[in-house]
């Protein structure tokens, strides 16, 4: 067993690998890490599966010209094409003309070689991350309170806090095993609370003891009546303000007029309920934790100034049990911030505008000066890409394709670039279409660095087995790229870059961090590789648990700063055309693109495709039913997902997973409908607050296609030629799971059309097959002697997928199947259990419902009754809702 770090979230669970024969066969969690303690949630699990894959990029590719097809070509070829095209562009355009956009998702080093090239030697600062989509106002937030950086709490305080408060965060999917803290923190202190703000009852929910379902865009009236009642109920610390923060009358001037009744009439809430979460917060010790749905706003980085304002009220910073600590999404942003691989950012924590700072950087990386002026963030590089001020772009790591805003207007400026390179461990993806060369990337598993978690937590990650193919780590490629370009350009950069291994770049990175806020002087590589510590490590005795404890602040007067902040109305407003809020987030088993989650069967049992979320009530109006086409539409763009029916969101609003993109569903990617619009200050986009309307999406035919084996690649090109599409595997061995829809009646030409691409990929059989052309139903089967290979159903409605699914999945035989077919005979019931609820032991609702039903009335009465639950845990809290339910009487 190897021991390494889970490469998903930014909780950092350690986990152990087993191996045999040169290959990952398994993955537990570990015991002995101090972050999960042995706990892993399903993603965590099946990391085995990732790594070898059909599709897994394993040579470099080249396209001779755009539109041609990527062609394997040799290490030398590609990089010397990259270089060549990179140096044409700086002759031609300037420094400014070329940019690196990569991803929380690299290893520290490896982000710390990216920085350095572009920084250091290309001689321009247009290098950012997809971490701007995520945590940049946080960032910015952390900044102006505390001068640097620094979240200051830790996974310990979970356990210390008096209540815990989530704002736009949903743990129990977004970071499961913190979430499983949680659940043991409330059950060894029952008088523990978790107070939840959210226009969702998500399954966070499930343990809360106050849900503030506000509307959409609220969040800063919230939090200024929280400091509002904090004042005049006597809760601030007034030592605390006077000896180590400035900015305090300012604030509280701010938050005057919002009285808990003024408040809540804006944001939709009880202002008894506003009333009692600011007494919760005030009482006791806070913990506040948020994500994506606080951060990407138009106001995000006051959101989270209004939030640390009330911690700094309170005198709840730097102490056990309390703090603001944003939740981290990526496994490596932290890592990322301290290398400084945004656009606005130097190695440990640095400030470009700062002469010293930039000096500091470039002495040690032997460079010439460093450029003051910020380069282009996330949004604005690929407006300029669009526009030709960009014209040449490495990609790493990351499918801006997908998980930008304004979609359309990502994939025009990757079009309209000059040069586009993508490293990554996958091919295709949404974004390689646009390449010109594809580097291959090592993988999980298959290199070796660090990564900082949440907590700032330094931790080795392990090379286990060799990459596949000639694939190879981020920072040996772009160090290559990088000797190779300073030749094109004339200079010698090779010693610059000519690390011997791993352990050189990190030394490098080390020392730009000594002296600042995250030192890590005392964590040398041999250390590291020993043990995970919570940076500043600056001496030999250990890593720091909590900042600010002493309550010094990293700024020039060692105090902490209030902001005053006052609400803003959101930068789009619902109106007659537009009169929903759609908000977008994530599901449990899928992770950012689903590059790698999409490609493992098992985490596509529960989700195998995006469904938009509504309220019954807005759906009754609309006159429309669970299972529908539904067409979401913005003023940006349309796009059309399966309705899901839900009273856990809020009248007025409806939510859409960020998860799919164009290489595995037509018609069907969210992001085509959020605007490019950003925080003023972090250039964070607003993905939380979209105005559309939602109306049939007058699609009659639907189909599916449900075949043996992993035939996604193959049903790809199926799934463009019609109006709305999707395919992906689920379960293992993998069923291939193929679902469209047209604009037309159903016509037996219909069916012809479709079994003409699906017959190919089946291996000679025979077919039974059942028409009726009065009911507009198609059916096929295709049969090897008793065994079931595929079948295909055409009709209207969203048919019956579900329980075929699962007879596939189970390998019945075909007797199952007659009646289903129209042939007669016996038959075992095909009744649908309901959506998957546990998906590591395959447990579906109507099992649990039914062990509810047959006395299990608590969360271990329904894990020994049907095992749900018993594996990773992350379905205890759908189980606990399941119970809610049951005891409400809902079915």
């Amino acid at each position: 067993m190897v021991r390494t770090i889970c490469p998903y979230c930014a909780v950092g669970c350690g986990v152990r690998v087993r191996v045999a024969g040169g290959r990952i066969i398994g993955v537990e969690g570990d015991p002995d890490s101090p972050v999960n303690r042995g706990m892993l949630c399903t993603k965590g699990k099946t990391l085995h599966r990732t790594v070898r894959h059909a599709e897994r990029a394993t040579v470099p590719l080249l396209r001779e010209r755009r539109g041609a097809p990527l062609e394997a070509a040799s290490w030398d070829t590609a990089l010397n094409r990259a270089a060549s095209r990179f140096a044409e562009v700086i002759g031609r355009h300037g420094p400014g003309a070329v940019a690196f956009y990569v991803s929380g998702q690299l290893l520290t080093e490896e982000y710390a070689v990216f920085n350095k090239l572009m920084k250091g030697f290309i001689g321009s600062n247009n290098i950012d991350s997809n971490s701007r989509l995520c945590m940049s106002s946080a960032v910015a937030g952390y900044k102006r309170a505390f001068g640097a950086d620094g979240p200051p709490a830790c996974y310990a305080d979970i356990e210390e806090a008096d209540t815990l408060f989530l704002f736009g965060a949903n743990p129990a999917f977004t970071h499961p095993i913190l979430f499983r803290r949680m659940e043991q923190a409330r059950e060894a202190k029952p008088a523990q609370k978790l107070v939840v703000v959210d226009p969702r009852r998500t399954d966070s929910c499930s343990l809360a003891d106050l849900h503030l379902a506000l509307r959409p865009g609220t969040d800063v009236a919230l939090l200024l009546s929280m400091l509002h009642v904090l004042r005049w109920e006597g809760l601030l610390d007034q030592t605390f303000i006077a000896n180590h923060t400035v900015g305090f009358e300012a604030a509280v001037e701010a938050s005057a007029a919002w009285t808990p009744r003024r408040a809540a009439r804006l944001c939709d809430v009880d202002p008894g309920d506003i009333f009692r979460a600011a007494l919760w917060f005030g009482a006791g010790r806070a913990l506040s934790m948020w994500t994506m749905g606080f951060n990407q706003a138009t106001t995000g980085v006051d959101r989270n100034n209004a939030l640390i304002n009330l911690h700094l009220a309170t005198g709840q910073v730097g102490k056990p049990g309390c703090g603001p600590f944003s939740l981290t999404g990526q496994p490596n942003a932290m890592g990322g911030r301290e290398t400084g691989g945004l656009a606005n950012l130097l190695p440990g924590h640095r400030d470009l505008a700062v002469s010293s700072d930039r000096n500091a950087v470039s002495n040690v990386w032997s460079s010439g000066p460093l450029a003051a002026e910020a380069g282009r963030s996330a949004v604005e590089l690929f407006r300029a890409l669009e526009s030709g001020e960009v014209k040449a772009v490495w990609i790493a790591a990351t499918n801006p394709v997908v998980s930008l805003p304004d979609t359309a207007q990502a994939r025009r400026a990757l079009e309209r670039a000059e040069f586009v390179a993508v490293s990554d461990i996958y091919v295709p993806t949404e974004t390689t279409a646009f390449a010109d060369v594809v580097f291959p990337a090592a993988g999980w598993g298959e290199k070796e660095g660090t990564m900082t978690n949440a907590e700032r937590r330094v931790q080795r990650v392990r090379r286990i087995v060799d990459p596949p193919g000639e694939a190879r780590p981020d920072w040996e490629i772009v160090s290559d790229f990088a000797r190779r370009l300073g030749r094109a350009l004339g200079a010698d950069w090779d010693a610059a870059f000519g690390y011997a291994d791993t352990a050189a770049v990190y030394d490098e990175h080390r020392r730009l961090l000594s002296g600042r806020d995250c030192d890590i002087d005392g964590l040398d590589w041999t250390r590291v590789d020993r043990e995970g510590l919570q940076w500043p490590v600056c001496d030999t005795t250990g890593g720091t648990e909590r900042l600010y404890a002493d309550a010094r602040f990293p700024t020039g007067d060692g105090r902490a700063r209030f902001v005053a902040v006052a609400w803003k109305p959101p930068a789009r407003e619902t109106d007659a055309r537009y009169p929903l809020v759609l908000t977008t987030g994530r599901y449990r088993d899928q992770w950012h693109t689903r590059t790698k989650t999409g490609r493992v069967g098992e985490l596509n049992r529960q989700t195998p495709a995006a469904r938009l979320e509504m309220h019954p009530g807005d759906a009754a109006i609309r006159g429309l039913s669970e299972g529908d086409l539904v067409a979401a539409a913005s003023a940006l763009g349309r796009a059309v997902f399966p309705l899901a029916l839900t009273a856990d969101i809020r009248r007025g609003v409806v939510f859409l997973p960020m998860h799919w993109g164009d290489l595995t569903t037509q018609a069907g990617q969210a992001n085509d409908l959020i605007f490019p619009d950003t925080d003023p200050i972090s250039g964070q986009p607003a993905y939380k607050h979209v105005p559309v309307d939602v109306q049939p999406a007058r699609l009659p035919t639907r189909g599916f296609v449900l075949l043996r084996g992993d035939h996604v690649p193959a049903c790809r090109p199926i799934v463009g030629e019609y109006a709305y599409g999707t395919v992906t595997t689920v379960g293992r061995p993998p069923v291939t799971r193929l679902e469209v829809a047209g604009p037309d009646a159903v016509l037996p030409s219909d069916a012809d059309f479709l079994d003409a691409r699906v017959t190919p990929l089946l291996k000679r059989c025979d077919t039974l097959v059942y028409a009726d052309g009065r009911s507009g139903a198609y059916k096929r089967l295709w049969v090897d002697g008793e065994r079931v290979l595929a079948l295909r159903w055409l009709g209207t409605g969203p048919g019956d997928v579900e329980p075929l699914q699962q007879a596939l999945l189970d390998d019945r035989p075909l007797p199952e199947f007659r009646a289903w077919i129209g042939g007669g005979g016996e038959s075992v019931s095909l009744a649908d259990r309901g959506p998957l609820v546990c998906t590591c032991l395959s447990v579906r609702e109507g099992t649990i419902r039914d062990a509810i039903a047959a006395g299990a009335g608590n969360v271990p009465a329904i894990q020994e009754a049907c095992a749900a639950g018993t594996s990773c845990g992350s379905c205890i809290p759908q189980l606990k809702r399941l119970l809610e339910q049951a005891a409400r009487g809902v079915a």
